[in-house]
């Protein structure tokens, strides 16, 4: 007996001897495999409701080891049932993994037919967290006295998995919270949200469409170039929303390596593959409650594209590595300066996916569609710029160097005018900017609708020349394809072949697209 209270009192000591649970598995093996043949210890919990094993902790004679491929097990029905059933003993001797079905399976994913195993499951406060498997090599190694034994640790291994647990929820929890406080820092930094300089000249069409949609939930797929503010539009809609109080996340698809994106946008389960050493919360269910913003959502590869029309569709995920499906209320917001119609005739975006996202289109000009707004968006980025270094009084730009940007083509668009106030900023310390460094490559201002190759000393390609006036003939015609005033009258041309050519240079046309 004394012998036994000794074995109960070293073997605690070694479980409890370590947060690490496979480490306090491998303490624990060291000490028990002189007295009892043990070549392994296995920590699995059962998950009822997907109906798999998972292994959280584990350990052999070389040491603790780390999570593979297989520690996730999805049993057969069969399995299951017995599992879920109330006959399973609390402790069994399978001296050979033909005997008992849930052992067989698991042995030989694992190929570890030949082998003994004693099993005790883990109760505490008559809730079942899982098992403990001990394993040695060969077949009818075990006796009833090793059991019995073993079944005296059953409690302290049954804290020390309740431990366990709760650490890994604690340290989940510091996750999200060290996020969310980065989140939060990074919105802090921002202006409103709901500010769009703009919005009542350039953008005005387009903060109405902002306005009627903004209180659904309907998703959104803004259009157009690169650096016209799509994502600023985003932040309008979600900030606008009865979504507002929740996340709005922000998926860069282009920036995320194509292995890496449905753990990135899903999250995976801990050991769901190499380097998986954790539980990763995804994109998508973060927002959840709130919104995700997909920029550039023309990059998804396919694979990813028929996981996203799932989700759309369903309102639910699968974490990678994972078998349960998670519920989200989510609204997607969806952005991309490319010609998805285009690319799902060519085979490059799925047809149901495009109808699902595209079910209200907003189009954002470019900004030399609208270079009224650039005047008070200068005055946005020369005070943005100023406070950040520190400056108690902001310089102002000249006459002469408004004209210079208002006759600049903007081939970057609101991001490029930003880039061009904070170098100009940087390059003259004067009171007054007159930009003295923007080659005049666009049309003049007084004639929007006719392109003059005297006024531009940079060479366009000839797509280019015909794109802008195109969309220049467009925006002179508030939108209107044909009829008195219609851009085809104005071009000379038949409706249709206006049509081909717009289709042709990823021009947005039609009732959905607002031009002023």
């Amino acid at each position: 007996m004394h012998e036994q209270k000794d074995i109960f009192y070293q073997a605690t000591l070694r479980i409890c001897g370590s947060l690490d649970l496979s480490q306090a598995l491998y303490d624990c093996l060291n000490y028990l495999s002189d007295i009892i043949p043990i070549d392994e210890i296995n920590i699995h919990i059962f998950n009822q409701k997907a109906g798999y094993i998972r292994t959280i902790a584990s350990a052999d004679r070389n040491g603790p080891l780390p999570e593979d491929a297989n520690n996730i097990v999805k049993m057969p029905q069969k399995a299951i049932n017995q599992l879920k059933g109330k006959a399973l003993a609390d402790i069994r001797i399978v001296n050979d993994p033909k005997d008992d079905l849930v052992t067989s399976e698991m042995a030989k994913i694992r190929g570890k037919d030949n082998s003994s195993f004693i099993i005790l499951r883990l109760i505490i406060n008559n809730e079942r967290l899982g098992t403990i498997t001990f394993r040695s090599k060969g077949l009818n190694n075990y006796k009833k006295e090793d059991a019995e034994l073993l079944e005296s640790l059953r409690k302290p291994f049954g804290i020390a998995l309740s431990n366990s647990l709760q650490y890994e929820k604690v340290n989940e929890l510091r996750r999200r919270l060290e996020e969310d406080k980065e989140y939060l820092k990074e919105e802090l930094k921002k202006d409103d949200k709901t500010r769009i300089i703009g919005a009542k000249f350039g953008l005005k069409n387009v903060m109405e469409k902002v306005n009627k949609v903004a209180p659904t939930d309907s998703p959104v797929l803004i259009l157009g170039e690169t650096g016209t503010g799509k994502e600023v539009i985003a932040n309008a809609i979600h900030y606008s929303s009865k979504r507002s109080a929740f996340p709005l996340i922000k998926v860069n698809c282009g920036a995320i390596p194509e292995s890496l994106i449905d753990s990135e946008l899903f999250g995976h389960e801990k050991g769901a593959f190499t380097g998986a050493m954790e539980q990763k919360i995804g994109r998508f269910e973060r927002a959840d409650g709130g919104t995700i913003f997909l920029d550039e959502i023309g990059e998804l590869p396919p694979e990813a594209q028929t996981r996203l029309l799932r989700v759309l569709a369903e309102q639910e995920i699968e974490r990678v590595g994972g078998t349960e499906l998670i519920k989200l209320d989510i609204r997607v917001i969806a952005a991309t300066h490319k010609d998805l119609e285009e690319m799902v005739k060519e085979g490059k975006f799925r047809k149901d996916l495009w109808f699902r996202l595209s079910v209200f289109p907003v189009y954002i000009p470019p900004l030399r569609n609208r270079i009224e707004d650039i005047p008070a968006l200068v005055d946005h980025f020369i005070r943005q710029r100023g406070r950040e270094l520190g400056l108690q009084n902001f310089p102002q730009p000249s006459s002469k160097g408004l004209e210079r940007l208002r006759n600049y083509d903007f081939p970057g668009n609101v991001r490029e005018l930003k880039n061009i106030v904070e170098r100009e900023m940087i390059i003259n310390k004067s009171d007054t900017l007159d930009f003295n460094s923007i080659k005049q490559t666009g049309p003049s201002v007084n004639d929007e609708n006719t392109y003059n190759p005297a006024q531009n000393n940079s060479i366009h390609s000839l797509d280019k020349i015909i794109k802008d006036h195109l969309e220049r003939t467009l925006s002179r015609a508030k939108g209107k394809i044909e009829g008195k005033g219609g851009a085809a009258e104005l071009l000379k041309l038949n409706p249709s072949t206006l049509r081909n050519k717009l289709r042709k240079y990823n021009i947005p046309f039609g009732r959905d697209v607002d031009w002023g």
